[in-house]
């Protein structure tokens, strides 16, 4: 915080190299990240990329930390909200995710991340064509995050093998081991 008890958050510049940073995997991220959080504790952003980057690499607890801690500083900051219940849903916490999702319910009908919670909370519940065809929706609706759509398709691939759409046999699954099976090895990628 500044003198006058305002938030100081990290600079376009210093944002982009730190972009620049995750996208060329150079190795120099997490320090780069930890120097700029040092600088900008506050700032909800920097807290939702280290999330994102330890998930990637496998460092669950640390993971989970940040992101919640980008939710506590920024409630309203729907990516990182969606984001910290996804990682618990992988994580096999299907009620926190949809307990960490419901002020997601605010978000307009036709929002990508509204799509996208309404089929993963079909997913919980084993129903599989409601799930793709929600998760098709956000897919549809979602130009600003692209990774996130290639997560969805891999869950809209994998429902439908396992409910039979894809042609083949239905496979006899849980919604919880079907989530850590699709991504518990490697977490999320945002």
């Amino acid at each position: 915080m500044d003198e006058d008890g305002k938030m100081t958050m990290c600079g376009d510049e210093e944002m982009e190299q730190l972009v620049n940073a995750m996208q060329t995997g150079a190795g120099d991220e997490l320090a780069l990240m930890e120097r700029l959080l040092a600088a900008y504790p506050d700032d909800a952003r920097l807290h939702f990329l280290k999330g994102s980057v330890l998930a990637a690499a496998g460092r669950p607890i640390e993971a989970h930390a940040a992101l919640a801690r980008a939710v506590e500083l920024a409630p309203d900051f729907a990516i990182a909200r969606f984001q910290l219940g996804f990682f618990e849903l992988t994580s096999g916490e299907p009620a926190r995710a949809l307990a960490t999702w419901e002020p997601l319910d605010g978000l307009p009908d036709g929002h990508y991340l509204h799509h996208f919670v309404t089929g993963l909370r079909h997913l919980i519940h084993d129903r599989f064509p409601a799930a793709i065809a929600a998760l098709r929706a956000g897919i549809a609706a979602n130009t600003e995050n692209p990774p996130l759509n290639r997560d969805m398709q891999l869950l809209i691939d994998r429902s439908a093998e396992v409910s039979g759409e894809d042609g083949g046999q239905v496979a006899e699954t849980s919604a919880t081991s079907f989530f850590l099976d699709q991504f518990g090895a490697r977490g999320t990628t945002h």
